[in-house]
């Protein structure tokens, strides 16, 4: 089984560019599956059911959240229709919304669940290590192949600490929020892969996706400005996992870097 992870698609440039290349993608690795993170996909900030639409319709097979999913009023209305996107798993039960995936594409199924950290985060879920390790336990119940686990957090201590909890557990325990890719990608002793941060589909030549000059400015002054999504340096950045759908068990994890071509007059 060959599973993508995108990073947080961040704004309308970022979206863009995951629609127009996931078949690309999806042919050059050989994926039967990718799964993205959609939290800022509308303006930077939240998703919409017409997003999540566009992107499912695009190729992608399923769609994570983060600490942004009410961003975009009345999401909370739309998105218990949206049956291939689930939201954090740790936050309180009266939230709506799915709280796991199971995908499947042929004789192939694949677990998805993803959930908030605790640390230096706004919301206060409930314990991400014992909500990740009773999801992944129930999604093979159901007769998932295969564990993908999302850890949406601040703190990179939190990341690795769940990826060693989760060992031999889950098949890829990824890290999302941050929007800045991280290196240390690898497959764990007992065979789950691992990577603290996949970083973020969207504009490099930002703060985080943002536009440049209004964040320098707040660190400046800290007078208030509005972030406006940045469109310089597009990237598409996440990682490709190659498991084995007879264990579970995780073969390799490769980075994913694929930076839009920019002519001399312009994107």
């Amino acid at each position: 089984m060959k599973v993508a992870f995108l990073g947080d698609i961040v704004g309308r440039p970022g979206r863009n560019f995951v629609m127009e290349k996931i078949h690309e993608l999806r042919v050059q690795h050989s994926l039967d599956f990718i799964v993205v993170n959609g939290e800022n996909a509308a303006g930077g900030a939240g998703i919409n059911s017409r997003i999540a639409t566009a992107l499912r319709n695009s190729g992608v097979d399923g769609i994570t959240l983060g600490d942004h999913l009410w961003d975009e009023r009345g999401f909370e209305r739309e998105i218990d229709s949206l049956d291939w996107l689930c939201r954090p798993a740790n936050l309180p039960e009266s939230n709506p919304g799915l709280n796991s995936l199971l995908l499947e594409k042929g004789d192939l199924k694949l677990g998805v669940v993803t959930v908030l950290g605790r640390q230096f985060m706004r919301v206060h879920p409930s314990c991400p290590f014992e909500t990740a390790r009773q999801y992944a336990e129930s999604l093979k119940s159901r007769g998932a192949q295969a564990i993908l686990v999302e850890i949406h957090a601040e703190a990179t201590s939190e990341k690795i600490a769940l990826g060693w909890y989760l060992d031999g557990i889950a098949s890829l325990v990824v890290g999302t929020h941050t929007h800045v890719p991280t290196a240390d990608n690898r497959v764990l002793p007992r065979g789950t892969a691992y990577l603290t941060d996949a970083g973020m589909c969207g504009p490099y030549e930002s703060v985080l996706g943002r536009d440049i000059q209004p964040v320098l400015g707040r660190f400046l002054d800290g007078m208030p400005r509005r972030f406006t999504v940045a469109t310089g340096d597009v990237a598409i950045r996440g990682c490709v996992v190659d498991i084995d759908e007879n264990n579970g068990i995780s073969r390799s994890i490769d980075l994913v870097h694929l930076k839009q071509s920019v002519s001399p007059d312009g994107p």
